[in-house]
């Protein structure tokens, strides 16, 4: 395949979760690069959920295990004579860096930002639809009609409380997609389905398909198993339906 589109799908939580905020990350990141209020607005919106899975779960704790489990996995590889011991020794230190920074944090990511009385009337507002409208909050609209720097700075600022934990979430997704490589496969009548190792748990399944193909994957899967649906949907007002022949695909099942 030459330019392909992937999709993937987490088989835990714990992936599920950096996977939703990695795609929040680069939508806020995105947005930033604008000057205009709505640019501004859709970042901050981006930022409070952010905020939100975090007020949630402790999730430092779930990204500092996975730090630290892949620092072993791959502290086993040192004794391999076929390892490029340079960049084994780089990705060791970029790994301890992040579990440093990460065990310097004081107390839940971002949990200072809860009483930012700002911040918390927007997220309120935000549950209601078309609630965070000039009328309804007077201070936001302020806000977004301040020059774009002052609202950049703010919105960096906010953002830097998740730096180092963003850093790691993206790493840890790096080695996970990139503890395999892509394998050709044919879905049968546009299904795949394939039995997992519970002993060797799956960290995610990620498909591939040519750019132009005119279908789409639509995975689902657990500890045991998973299953991919080829489906074709001429038009978004048209139904979906599942292929009717046999389709080439890529599959990578990432497990580390």
């Amino acid at each position: 395949m030459s330019h392909k589109i992937i999709y993937e799908q987490p088989l835990n939580e714990r992936i599920r979760a950096f996977l939703r905020l990695e795609s929040l990350f680069q939508r806020v990141r995105h947005h930033l690069g604008g000057v205009s209020p709505w640019d501004s607005r859709a970042a901050l919106d981006s930022l409070l959920d952010i905020m939100h899975i975090f007020s949630r779960s402790d999730l430092k704790t779930e990204v500092m295990k996975e730090l630290e489990r892949h620092t072993a996995n791959l502290a086993r590889l040192e004794q391999n004579p076929d390892v490029d011991r340079g960049q084994l020794s780089e990705l060791l230190d970029e790994l301890d860096l992040l579990i440093d920074q990460l065990h310097a944090y004081n107390g839940p990511v971002g949990a200072h930002l809860k009483n930012n009385e700002f911040l918390s009337a927007i997220q309120q507002r935000s549950a209601i639809p078309g609630g965070t409208c000039d009328f309804d909050l007077p201070a936001f609209h302020f806000w977004v009609e301040r020059p774009a720097e002052e609202r950049l700075r703010d919105l960096a600022a906010w953002l830097d409380n998740f730096d180092a934990i963003g850093r790691a979430i993206k790493l840890i997704l790096r080695l996970t997609r990139g503890s395999n490589l892509f394998h050709p496969h044919t879905a049968e009548t546009g299904f795949f389905q394939r039995a997992l190792d519970p002993n060797v748990p799956c960290q995610m399944v990620r498909v591939a398909l040519p750019a132009g193909s005119p279908y789409y994957a639509e995975i689902s899967g657990g500890r045991h198993r998973f299953s991919v649906r080829f489906m074709a949907q001429p038009s978004p007002n048209e139904r979906a339906m599942q292929a009717d022949g046999d389709i080439r695909f890529e599959l990578a099942c990432c497990i580390i």
